[in-house]
């Protein structure tokens, strides 16, 4: 059975995801601003449009707060999965893990260089840049 990660505390999650919806509030706010003067749109029904805007991004947090959540926290990443080397990793170089491609760097007590081609063992992640080791057979 795997075990769930804990979640990270609530007070940085929820203002994280605030600020990322702050776009979508001005945008809509923006809208019925311009149907209420182009169109005679009533206030009331623009207050149930932004309503029902805001309601929207409360009733989706729970099902996506752990995309919010600092890295480290959030089940997410490749960090355990293998991949190959596309180009030799020397300190740095690119990895293919599944079908994407990552910034990759040697791990500090990985064999260095790294050949293009070899079979690779991501051990860690920093910022967007994989850490990885030489895959033991």
């Amino acid at each position: 059975m795997t075990s769930v990660p804990p979640h990270a505390p609530l007070g940085p999650v929820l203002r994280r995801y605030l600020l990322f919806q702050v776009p979508g509030w001005v945008l809509i706010g923006t809208g019925v601003l311009a149907a209420r003067h182009w169109w005679g749109l009533s206030i009331g029904w623009a207050l149930v449009i932004v309503g029902a805007w805001i309601a929207k991004d409360a009733v989706l947090f729970p099902l996506v707060r752990r995309a919010y959540e600092p890295d480290g926290a959030a089940p997410h990443g490749p960090i355990g999965a293998y991949g190959v080397a596309d180009t030799a990793i020397d300190p740095e170089g690119w990895v293919r893990v599944g079908p994407e491609r990552w910034r990759a760097r040697c791990a500090p007590d990985a064999r260095n260089p790294i050949p293009a081609g070899s079979a690779v063992r991501v051990v860690g992640l920093h910022g967007h840049e994989l850490i990885v080791d030489v895959k033991e057979h």
